[in-house]
């Protein structure tokens, strides 16, 4: 549980829902703790967003799995858990 608050995408309204709509888990159908943690601010959700589409989408040499692979080791060296 996290000790940050967060606006859940059913209680989300206007920009916020719109933006939950985009960052949907296509694989869960969730929105990732990750990206509710932006709720409160909107802007920095957006801007997310965009880095991490930017950074997925932004090596078309690199198949996605690749892509993927490098995010797993990157967060595991920084100690993520996620």
């Amino acid at each position: 549980m996290a000790w940050i608050e967060t606006i859940e995408p059913a209680a989300a309204t206007g920009r916020l829902a719109e933006l939950y709509d985009l960052v949907i888990d296509p694989h869960n159908g969730q929105v990732d703790n990750i990206m509710q943690v932006h709720g409160l601010n909107p802007d920095g959700l957006a801007a997310h967003y965009q880095l991490y589409q930017a950074v997925m989408a932004g090596t078309p040499g690199l198949p996605l799995v690749d892509r993927e692979l490098i995010a797993l080791v990157v967060s595991q060296h920084n100690g993520c858990h996620y």
